[in-house]
């Protein structure tokens, strides 16, 4: 730990100390709890109000509730239109650190969190936690609350104190917290002034996110162990949310009909979807539907979208309707009511299902491009190439500069199409292993090169 790190964590015990927690019993609760807290690392596929399907990288505190690799992160990671793939789940620091495949379990319904499985091929015994049966927290009560700190600080695990302000009884027991918290410690463990770990950080969704039951959105709650318990004694299955289904694909991407919208146009204001794209050789395509169509009826249910919002059910419909389907779609064209047949495609294949590929020598981690990732970086058809997902910190692709989002298209004197073309281009540079590396790549619209020396000597050719 460096220096920089030590005054921070030093000073935050000060204030801890006043708060009612000693040094002794921070760094006792630190030992106990901190090695059950692992980095998360995954992509996420966000779908939009109008469809469109975007990927977004992303990390996140997880907390290992069981010794063969149970874990509980917050509940945000998954939502309606969000869905986590591709997870790694870093476990201890430095020396000690490990990481593992993780697989995402299906999300409870009455609280807003999520459970992961560690991937291991044998038996795995890694440090957990668990939580007071009943937690009895008072109003005013100090508790510590552990968490990590951000990439900049190699996600140092640290604390803050914070005070039940609280106590809501229906319809459910709720603590609320003073103070608000970082990111990163969303679903750290709290623990009391006991020493007992009694729950975890939780946010609770918005309406707007998905939120029925227990809306109390906006405000840090401890989320107590009696709350998701039964959720460690019998785990949830493996995400189904996807599973092997096909789903339904129409190639368009929309906009709702606002009120402004439909009095410009002359039409009445009751909603609907508004195609603003339509993609090449799609269904919608096939069809005869044209950007500037109005969608007011699909497969007989009604679409009265007036807000971003709303455009999230109109694309799941397409999507739970399943390829093959008919569909009977009502539409507004200058002001006429129209009407088609259209058979649903199959979803192309999007990033999340896209192969990839982690290069240990290099510390590159690619993946092929697929049709969503060309539509989001507005990509031709001809243009051949990998795009890197992750650089690994201080490796030599971090030291020339690249980073996530690169395309490349070279590696070395090597043409690189697709992953596999890649995976050849390494396998054969580590057997020349040359000093130096150009790798031709293109970064938004523009191309150019990296300059990758390679370290050979440290053994990096494995």
């Amino acid at each position: 730990m460096n220096a920089s790190i030590l005054v921070f964590a030093a000073a935050i015990a000060v204030r801890a100390a006043e708060a009612g927690f000693s040094p002794e019993q921070i760094q006792q609760a630190h030992a106990a709890f901190a090695p059950a807290i692992c980095v998360l690392s995954f992509s996420s596929e966000i779908t939009k109000p109008d469809g469109e399907i975007t990927q977004r990288d992303g990390t996140a505190l997880g907390l290992i509730v069981s010794k063969d690799g149970l874990v509980v992160t917050h509940g945000h990671m998954v939502l309606d239109t969000i869905q986590p793939f591709n997870i790694r789940a870093t476990v201890g620091q430095g020396e000690d650190e490990a990481e593992y495949d993780a697989v995402l379990l299906d999300k409870p319904a009455d609280v807003n969190l999520c459970f992961l499985r560690i991937e291991h091929e044998g038996p795995l015994d890694l440090p957990c936690v668990e939580f007071a049966a009943d937690p009895a927290l008072e109003l005013g009560a100090p508790v510590l609350v552990f968490g990590l700190l951000g990439e900049t600080l190699d996600y140092a695990r640290s604390f803050h104190v914070r005070h039940v302000s609280a106590i809501i009884d229906e319809p459910r027991i709720t603590y609320c917290l003073d103070e608000a918290l970082p990111f990163g410690f969303m679903c750290g463990p709290v623990i009391d002034a006991a020493g007992r770990a009694v729950g975890v950080v939780g946010y609770d969704l918005s309406r707007a996110e998905g939120g029925e039951l227990y809306t109390r959105s906006g405000h840090p709650l401890i989320y107590h162990g009696g709350l998701f318990a039964k959720y460690i004694a019998e785990p949830p299955l493996e995400d189904s949310v996807r599973g092997d289904e096909d789903e339904g694909w129409l190639g368009i991407f929309t906009q709702p009909l606002t009120d402004d919208l439909a009095e410009y146009w002359g039409l009445e204001k009751e909603g609907g979807a508004v195609i603003s794209t339509i993609l090449p050789e799609s269904p919608a395509a096939a069809a005869g539907l044209s950007v500037g169509d109005v969608i007011v009826e699909l497969g007989g249910t009604p679409v009265h979208a007036k807000q971003d919002r709303d455009m999230v059910g109109f694309s799941k419909l397409i999507r739970e309707m399943g390829p093959g389907t008919e569909v009977r779609i009502r539409f507004i064209r200058n002001g006429a009511a129209q009407a088609v047949g259209v058979v649903l495609g199959t979803q192309p294949k999007t990033l999340r299902e896209a192969r990839e590929y982690v290069d240990d020598v290099f510390g590159l981690t690619v993946r092929e491009i697929t049709q969503d990732v060309r539509i989001v970086l507005n990509l031709a058809d001809d243009v051949e190439g990998i795009i890197v997902r992750r650089v690994k910190p201080g490796s030599p692709a971090h030291l020339a500069q690249m980073r996530p989002g690169v395309i490349i298209m070279r590696f070395g004197d090597y043409p690189v199409a697709n992953v596999e073309d890649f995976e050849a281009a390494v396998a054969a540079l580590v057997a020349e292993r040359p000093s130096e590396i150009a790798v031709f790549a293109r970064i938004r619209s523009t191309t150019g090169f990296f300059r990758i020396q390679p370290r050979w000597d440290e053994g990096n050719d494995q």
